[in-house]
């Protein structure tokens, strides 16, 4: 099962591939994110009767973004990543899931996925 996820946003938006078969959801995250998004993932791999076990590569929006969205996200996907020890594949662009289930397919693996956040950080300094 291949999985695309894009943290970007509030609005988490996972799409699950097994075979033909292609499963699309979407979970309203806001700042909630790091506590759920595991929780999350394993409950819709569930309703497919599905685990973590069974995931074959994950393809990731690696941005632009919320900077905040994206290092939980990616942290996260490359953890599973490691420890299930499959490919993952990070793109940006409005066509991103098309371009990740492709450099999947194609036997693609950048192994760690940074983030790409569109612009420079912006570092406030403390006022006190």
């Amino acid at each position: 099962m291949i999985v695309l996820i894009d943290t970007s946003t509030p609005l988490c938006k996972l799409t699950l591939i097994d075979g033909d078969e292609l499963y699309e959801s979407e979970w309203q995250a806001d700042r909630t994110l790091a506590k759920g998004l595991l929780s999350y993932l394993q409950e819709q791999l569930a309703t497919r009767g599905k685990t973590l076990h069974n995931i074959t590569a994950i393809g990731v929006m690696k941005g632009p973004g919320s900077f905040t969205g994206l290092r939980i996200g990616l942290t996260v996907m490359n953890t599973i990543a490691d420890s299930e020890n499959i490919p993952i594949v990070g793109v940006v662009g409005d066509t991103w899931q098309n371009e990740a289930r492709s450099r999947i397919e194609s036997g693609e693996n950048d192994q760690v996925v940074l983030p790409f956040y569109g612009s420079d950080p912006h570092i406030t300094v403390a006022r006190k």
